[in-house]
């Protein structure tokens, strides 16, 4: 599949449509959907609509828009007008927003096509694509093997070639883990550069919506049209979005990079000697590489599974059966409302619900979610000495590459662990990008992590640009 800068310049230029575009996406879905389960739902007809319009805006002579005509995936938890959003929970099977999340209004005016909406974890609490209630999503590269979560779908819709690009949110990783099993760029944008409104919250204080690629241009280009202020949402940056394509091919040169000892230990041996020679690669293309050890890292699991929990269990209250959603009818309202949440949240869902509630009860509080958050307070001082000797930081994304369906699901930390390298940068509310770079076990491909301080996505881009450059990527 072309890449979405290539297909915006066809579309716009004329040579080719953005019907055509959107024609060629869907014979794949229709090809590949069946045995992979990437799109939960298809909106034929909404998206043949749209690009009718653009293609008449085009003929008319119009610029339509840096994303003309490219097709693009939805994470199934952002909301849209009148297409089912369900965050892949029996308890939303169905109900249809009655408004767009601000990063789908921002696609449109950008002249991007939305197809459909992909299969996620439950609620995005998962790190495999395991926990849906509509099935499993599939590694398009092994079928075999889990796409990575929570936002499976869209990194295997791109991986697909479904899609050039596609949308995801990152709770604790979940953008950056399944680009890494997938062999995309997958972006974790600095917490409030781009608005949340529209997104169904698992924990507030920690998400974020960001970009899956094929490669760093067209996830910055997709960056740049999503990000900037929204008055919308009381947590986006007051500030408009900045330039990021510019900066992609900006190289590394006199960059100071930390490769972080706490963001390759545990990990396979083949994706310890990927970031080994990514290091290498960034040294001959200009940065200058040093090791650092940040021990506060080895915390943020313990913290994050307080505090993520725990907003999980506040934000998860308002699907109850009374106001939206699936009902489940009993003799009074009590009863109703546990026999709605017990048959419509999975048991992932449940875990979590009642690991945060724990947190948050009377004589728990202090011990559990007030001492998590006086880590996060560490984490995020350590952060700052770090960026005070380095620009960059340098580790791996994953433990491993891509995993058997089931070999992690009874043993939820197992599990949790696929999360421990990415979990950091959520906590501190910085960007990251998770980026290609060789081959492990099976010929799977390896993520290696690029990790900045708040706003430096354009120098995260030009780094990951050196490392696809590097692994001979286009």
């Amino acid at each position: 599949m072309k890449s979405a800068q290539q297909t915006a310049l066809d579309v716009q230029g004329g040579t080719s449509s953005a019907l055509e575009e959107l024609e060629r996406a869907l014979s794949v879905v229709r090809e590949r959907n069946d045995e992979l389960n990437v799109f939960l739902h298809v909106d034929q007809d909404g998206a043949r609509a749209l690009a009718s319009t653009i293609d008449e805006r085009v003929a008319r002579g119009e610029y339509v828009g840096p994303l003309a005509g490219v097709p693009i995936a939805i994470k199934d938890n952002l909301c849209q007008v009148g297409i089912p959003t369900t965050c892949s929970s029996r308890i939303l099977e169905g109900w249809r927003p009655p408004y767009n999340a601000t990063v789908i209004d921002r696609l449109i005016t950008a002249g991007a096509v939305p197809i459909g909406k992909t299969n996620l974890d439950e609620f995005a609490m998962g790190s495999s694509t395991e926990n849906s209630a509509f099935g499993p999503t599939r590694n398009p590269l092994d079928p075999t093997r889990v796409p990575g979560g929570s936002s499976g779908g869209s990194a295997a819709a791109v991986a697909a070639d479904m899609t050039p690009i596609s949308l995801g949110s990152d709770t604790g990783g979940s953008i950056r883990q399944p680009a890494a099993l997938c062999g995309l760029i997958g972006m974790k944008p600095t917490y409030g550069l781009v608005s949340r409104y529209g997104l169904i919250a698992f924990a507030s204080s920690l998400d974020q919506i960001g970009p899956f690629a094929k490669n760093a241009m067209d996830a910055a280009l997709l960056l740049e049209v999503i990000a900037g202020h929204d008055p919308m949402d009381s947590t986006s940056l007051p500030e408009p979005s900045p330039s990021l394509a510019t900066h992609v091919n900006s190289g590394v040169v006199g960059q100071r990079v930390g490769l972080v000892r706490e963001l390759i230990e545990g990990a396979d041996e083949d994706v310890e000697s990927a970031v080994v020679r990514a290091r290498s690669a960034l040294e001959e293309a200009g940065a200058k590489v040093v090791e650092l050890s940040i021990p506060e890292f080895r915390l943020g699991l313990s913290a994050y599974y307080l505090i993520a929990p725990a907003e999980a269990s506040s934000n998860l209250a308002r699907f109850d059966g009374v106001r939206y959603g699936n009902r489940v009818d009993a003799e009074d309202v009590t009863a109703m409302m546990e026999a709605t949440r017990t048959a419509g949240f999975g048991a992932e869902v449940k875990r979590r619900i009642m690991l945060g509630t724990y947190a948050l009860s009377a004589g728990y509080f202090d011990a559990y979610y007030g001492q998590a958050l006086k880590v996060r307070t560490q984490m995020i001082a350590a952060f700052r000495r770090a960026y005070e000797q380095v620009d960059l930081l340098l580790g791996a994304t994953t433990p491993s590459v891509a995993f058997e369906f089931g070999s992690k699901t009874s043993n939820p930390m197992s599990m949790y662990l696929s999360d421990v390298f990415t979990i950091p940068t959520n906590l501190a509310g910085e960007p990251a990008v998770s980026v290609p770079f060789g081959t492990g076990e099976a010929g799977l491909p390896i993520g290696v992590q690029l990790l900045g301080p708040a706003r430096s996505e354009g120098r995260l881009f030009a780094a990951a640009r050196v490392l696809e450059i590097a692994d001979g990527r286009p």
